[in-house]
């Protein structure tokens, strides 16, 4: 029977559940890398016993970790192997450094972006946000960090390179931080077409390339974004999540700072979606595993009260690619609920019977083994969820 592994990172450490096909019954490990910010953890597509990690303090820095064993051991890329420090002693940030390239391979200096108050800030890196491994290559995987770049690395994360071209596009200058900081949050490599990557910026907008990174343009035409002087825009847009199915590459799915989209063209151009929704402010979207027109949303009331919408924790599903929706509740807190679910914090298996999990910001994470008609708790009181991703395993 197959079995499922969920990958969760806290802003206190990270935690690995198992189980079996049924997914009725887990196994907790953790906390890994206690204390630590787990902003994600992804495991590889093509050795499923590879994992990624990434681990970040305001103390002590960024680093990377790797197990090779399904998340039974961890060591720090660029060092030893088989040597974990010792009783209270910190991991060294020394290695797996990103460090930025200067100019771009157009020969255009990359040297400030612009702030909130539209004055000019160097580029500085902060943290690693999203590490998304490539799907035929377990030594393969990218980083999108803080502040906004697209990172890679072809020896299991022991060296950086950066794909300079995206901030060497001639609008990077003007890019500008969300909230949260200048993420690069979303990367999608498209398994049909390799050549083709996906990135989301906040607050910059969407970014494709069809050369492996040589060349991006921006693919924001169709999104509306009440706070921008031009709301045609090409760049400037707060862009939360972005979501595909592996095998229609060109369809797009994305969650705003407001409003629900969708793009048939591999992002050239986008129509909003939200349909019914009580409300279109969110930062998670998914897509079911056989069904790419069934999409996953969770309401969150406002931009300004970051919990959910009424106090009542729902998952909204639309089976026709948007528009119209329905509220999934069969096991969710439906009073006095005020959480928040992260644009990382959700996750699709890809076992017959569709898996969904999410985490939230309460410390919950839910799983549903029918694609959302009916949900339960799979742990409770963890540290606030920063991202679930989950692994089908033979």
């Amino acid at each position: 029977m197959s079995k499922v592994r969920v990958l969760v990172g806290t802003r206190k450490g990270a935690f690995i559940l198992t189980a079996d096909g049924k997914r009725a019954k887990w196994d907790v490990s953790g906390p890994h890398f206690a204390g630590w910010v787990i902003y994600h953890l992804k495991g590889s597509p093509a050795d499923p016993n590879r994992i990624y990690a990434s681990q970040t303090s305001d103390w002590f820095g960024q680093l990377i970790q790797r197990s090779d064993d399904g998340g039974r051991s961890w060591h720090q890329p660029g060092t030893p192997a088989g040597q974990p420090p010792k009783p209270g002693e910190m991991p060294k940030a020394e290695s797996n450094k990103f460090v930025y390239d200067t100019s771009a391979e157009t020969g255009k200096p990359l040297t400030t972006h612009q702030w909130y108050d539209g004055t000019q800030h160097p580029w500085q890196f902060k943290r690693v946000w999203h590490l998304e491994p490539s799907p035929t290559d377990p030594n393969t995987v990218y980083a999108g960090v803080e502040d906004a770049a697209l990172f890679r690395s072809t020896d299991g994360a022991e060296n950086w390179q950066e794909l300079s071209g995206l901030r060497g596009h001639g609008t990077g200058p003007q890019w500008q931080p969300g909230a949260g900081g200048m993420c690069l949050h979303t990367v999608i490599l498209d398994r049909i077409n390799p050549q083709r990557i996906y990135i989301a910026i906040s607050a910059a907008g969407a970014f494709r390339t069809d050369d492996g990174g040589k060349t991006w343009k921006p693919i924001n035409r169709g999104l509306r974004s009440q706070y921008i002087p031009d709301p045609d825009a090409e760049i400037g847009h707060c862009v939360h999540h972005v979501t595909m199915h592996p095998s229609r590459p060109e369809v797009l799915y994305m969650q705003k700072h407001w409003d629900v989209m969708r793009s048939d063209n591999a992002g050239d151009l986008w129509k909003e979606v939200s349909g019914n929704l009580p409300t279109d402010f969110g930062f998670v979207i998914d897509v079911h595993a056989h069904e790419p027109e069934t999409i996953y949303v969770v309401p969150i009331k406002s931009d300004s009260e970051h919990y959910v919408h009424d106090g009542r924790l729902r998952v909204y599903r639309s089976r026709g690619g948007g528009n119209e929706w329905e509220a999934l509740t069969n096991g969710l807190p439906q009073a006095n609920c005020y959480v928040n679910v992260l644009r990382d914090a959700m996750a699709v298996d890809s076992l017959d019977q569709c898996g969904i999990y999410f985490g939230t910001t309460g410390g919950q994470v839910y799983a549903s083994a029918d694609a959302g008609d009916s949900w339960s708790p799979i742990v409770r009181d963890l540290p606030a969820v920063l991202s679930v991703e989950v692994q089908t395993l033979s």
